[in-house]
């Protein structure tokens, strides 16, 4: 089976004021299978988030596009313009949960009125009674009470207020979506319950498959087939999640593992269809 994503020596820079050139990711490669997670992890300032807006060709100043490619679907994204990439992949082909994103949600609109203007910016043939039906349907889907449309943000918990953001993000069925440290700002309970509705939604087909970006290596044991560690804007080692969780390789590998609790090798993973596992 052909990747549904595939990357190929991906390489972004940030320019400065004064000219100079600051490689932020340098030569990235990887694939992802339909239905399976690729967990990311690295220390702040690895370059992850930066490669996000990699993956997404999202190339706007001071970062732009060194070399490299980004395949979904066959066809290189990194060649679109600006208007062909917003109408035909992002949040259809390819979506983002933020990383911050408790605060990405506009504090002066209520829910629906956000999340109509997201649906209506890609999908302008629709009304806002058709959008709100979709966006009641999919809230009860992620657990959510419909009335939750109604508040700001203000109004909502922190872990409401991530699982309004996922569903926004989700709400055109993309094929990949970027999980960007979903859970860094959360209590270790929500986080289990955020990880436990990403797989949910993965499990009903609404989600193809994920790029799981943490700064934690061991939480990607309960959510990732593969795994890739990133240190100063490179793939320093990747393999099968067992692998780099319980026989880490690369010295930076082992010191992630090091700087947490460490899993045992018969410590419980999280398993989305009978709802066990404990995130570390």
């Amino acid at each position: 089976m052909a990747p549904i994503l595939k990357i190929d020596n991906l390489a972004v820079h940030y320019k400065t004021r004064f000219g100079q050139q600051v490689h932020a990711v340098k030569g990235v490669s990887f694939e992802l299978e339909q239905g399976k997670t690729f967990g990311i992890a690295g220390e702040s300032g690895c370059g992850k988030s930066t490669l996000v807006n990699g993956l997404m060709a999202l190339f706007m100043p001071p970062l732009f596009y060194t070399h490299g490619s980004v395949i979904i679907d066959g066809e290189d994204i990194t060649k679109f313009d600006k208007e062909r990439l917003r109408i035909n992949i992002l949040g259809k082909v390819i979506s983002m949960i933020p990383q911050g994103a408790l605060n990405s949600l506009n504090p002066t609109r209520k829910v629906k009125d956000f999340a109509t203007d997201v649906m209506l910016n890609h999908h302008p043939e629709m009304n806002k009674k058709e959008i709100h039906e979709l966006l009641r349907n999919r809230f009860a889907l992620i657990g959510l009470d419909p009335r939750v449309l109604n508040n700001y943000p203000v109004e909502l918990s922190g872990g409401m207020k991530q699982r309004v953001v996922i569903g926004i993000s989700t709400l055109m069925d993309p094929k990949v979506v970027i999980a960007d440290e979903p859970s860094s700002a959360l209590d270790v309970s929500t986080q289990k319950s955020v990880i436990k509705m990403l797989m949910d939604l993965m499990d009903k087909g609404i989600i193809g498959s994920m790029i799981f970006i943490t700064h934690e290596l061991p939480l990607l044991y309960h959510v990732a087939d593969d795994i890739a560690v990133m240190y100063e804007g490179k793939f320093v080692e990747v393999g099968k999640t067992d692998q780099i969780i319980f026989r880490p390789q690369h010295p930076y590998s082992r010191e992630l593992m090091d700087a947490i609790t460490k899993l045992s090798s018969e410590g419980e993973r999280y398993d989305a269809k009978d709802k066990k596992g404990v995130v570390a």
